[in-house]
């Protein structure tokens, strides 16, 4: 009983980190070679966009909006790898604790 208590409160405290993560963690997403970049946290909340003056010279709106959609796209995919490394990591050492250290087949 003792050990479940203890997993339950190292449980806690990686979620804990893990939401100091996500809310620490910046990515930056681009397109079109730089000309549009975001700027996203851990949660996924868009911090800043950046538009090149080159995007916008020739006034092709489509254009412009497919690059701001391409470049979110990449933000949030950079957010997803980064936080999939940490989850492995966390669930790797909280796993790798247990008797005899329970495997996940495609996480460890």
């Amino acid at each position: 009983m003792r050990n479940l208590q203890e997993m339950m409160v190292q449980m806690k405290k990686m979620q804990e980190q893990v939401q100091q993560r996500l809310d620490t963690l910046r990515v930056e997403g681009s397109s079109g070679g730089g000309m549009v970049t975001v700027q996203m946290n851990g949660n996924k909340k868009l911090l800043k966009v950046t538009i090149d003056a080159e995007a916008m010279k020739d006034g092709d709106r489509e254009m412009l909006q497919d690059l701001v959609q391409a470049a979110v796209n990449d933000g949030m995919r950079k957010v997803d790898e980064a936080m999939k490394d940490v989850m492995g990591g966390q669930l790797g050492s909280l796993l790798g604790g247990l008797p005899g250290g329970l495997k996940i087949p495609g996480l460890f």
